[in-house]
């Protein structure tokens, strides 16, 4: 590997830092605009490099020093050493680099960002765990920056406070269980009534092994499930009588209960503002007829549906589906909501136009974004209002550039900083019909 001096002009997706050497861009874990640094590359292409700093020369002034013990070793986190107010500022540029590279379209405002706390924010994870013989130790963490290693952690700065205080004594509990050998995940789950802990199990538990969790289920306040091989598999183990799993939604007196295993944004503080900022682009009104796509557990549905206004969510799982009708039901919503599964991946002009015309969309769709939903708009049933909530500015400015070949004009944008310290972009974006088709 080699060593070279370079300034750093700009910052990637990532959060890496972008130089350029010898004809290549270099890109730059640990660095920041305007620093001098060096660097060594681990991966090296002809037209570009990966590196990772070597030596700071020159400081940025948005630099800080890290708060978790195991920055820049964990791979969780990316952005620690940059000031969270200039995180999301990055953040903002990404997304406003992306929608004008990639769909070619300006919007016409830029919404102000949306923040939250800037630690001990994540309520849901997937944290490996794997004992290691030569060090005759169970590590319990998440895994280590470009490895298949599990990254030896005594603390986590961005897990909720109380399942970053278990991280140690779960690796002492599990090291102690017959089938150390075989856990190797542990999926956490936090509600306002129980945090969950799934153990992954490739093997049966013996008698010593389920004592063992109950009493540390007892003595630290949790709910323990297991998981024996796939999703359909995790059950409940201990107690049996823990409050279900649920986050609430107070301005629109929603609770939604969920299960472990379903999918539930892992910042309810931001949930419950992206949420609200989202009705108030979308209006929803009693007597229109709205869709909620990708609508999962019904996040957005029942907020819309509060409103009075007819309410059709469209998610891919029918197992969700269901989900979100019991959710509509429990709370007093069944009577101006419908769901229906369908693969949203695969939607075109007849499938779209059989489920009729609707005044306003709301899209939450995953990575891959919504192009095939966007695609089969009609005028026939093209609505008045998008929103779009986006977890990947790259398939949003694809997708942007379909709706304003549509007709649709980007009336707004903006980035909410749903996971601080690390370089995943979640943004809101409003479409509004501009011209007949």
């Amino acid at each position: 590997m080699t060593d070279n001096r370079v300034t750093i002009e700009s910052l990637d997706q990532e959060g890496r830092g972008i130089a350029h050497a010898d004809g290549k861009v270099i890109f730059i874990e640990g660095a920041l605009t305007g620093e001098i640094v060096s660097y060594a590359s681990y991966r090296k292409k002809p037209a570009f490099e990966m590196a990772q700093m070597t030596t700071l020369h020159r400081t940025a002034s948005i630099r800080v020093q890290p708060k978790c013990a195991h920055y820049g070793v964990c791979g969780g986190c990316s952005m620690q050493h940059l000031e969270p107010r200039v995180q999301v500022a990055v953040k903002q540029r990404i997304l406003e680099d992306s929608l004008a590279r990639i769909g070619k379209v300006k919007p016409e405002t830029i919404l102000p960002a949306i923040y939250g706390q800037s630690w001990g924010y994540r309520e849901r994870a997937r944290i490996s765990a794997k004992y290691v013989i030569k060090k005759e130790k169970m590590l319990v963490g998440f895994h280590e920056r470009r490895s298949s290693f599990v990254a030896d952690m005594q603390s986590c700065e961005i897990l909720a406070p109380k399942v970053a205080s278990l991280i140690q004594p779960l690796a002492e509990l599990l090291e102690g269980l017959s089938i150390r050998e075989k856990l190797p995940q542990i999926e956490v789950a936090v509600g306002e009534q129980v945090y969950v802990l799934v153990l992954r199990i490739m093997a049966p538990l013996s008698d010593q092994d389920e004592a063992a969790l109950r009493i540390f289920a007892d003595q630290h306040q949790v709910q323990f499930w297991l998981q024996s091989k796939g999703p359909e598999t995790v059950v409940p183990f201990y107690p049996l009588d823990a409050p279900a799993l649920s986050y609430s939604l107070p301005e629109f007196s929603i609770t939604m209960p969920f299960a472990p295993g379903e999918f539930t944004q892992v910042n309810s503080q931001l949930n419950r503002v992206m949420i609200s900022r989202s009705m108030r682009l979308l209006k929803p009104a009693a007597g229109e007829r709205i869709v909620d796509f990708f609508c999962g557990l019904g996040n957005f549905t029942l907020p819309i549906a509060r409103s009075g206004a007819q309410v059709l969510g469209i998610e891919g799982s029918d197992a969700l589906v269901k989900r979100a009708a019991q959710n509509a039901a429990y709370n007093n919503l069944s009577g101006n909501t419908s769901f229906s599964a369908m693969n949203l991946f695969e939607m075109n002009e007849g499938l779209l136009a059989g489920l009729g015309k609707f005044d306003k969309w709301l899209i939450d769709p995953p990575r891959d974004g919504a192009l095939e939903l966007v695609k089969a708009i009609t005028p026939e049933i093209a609505p008045d209002l998008i929103v779009y909530v986006s977890c990947n500015p790259a398939t949003l400015a694809r997708d942007a550039a379909e709706l304003v070949q549509k007709g649709y004009v980007l009336k707004a944008a903006g980035v909410m900083n749903m996971f601080p310290q690390t370089s995943h972009v979640e943004s809101i974006a409003v479409f509004a019909k501009a011209v007949v088709f």
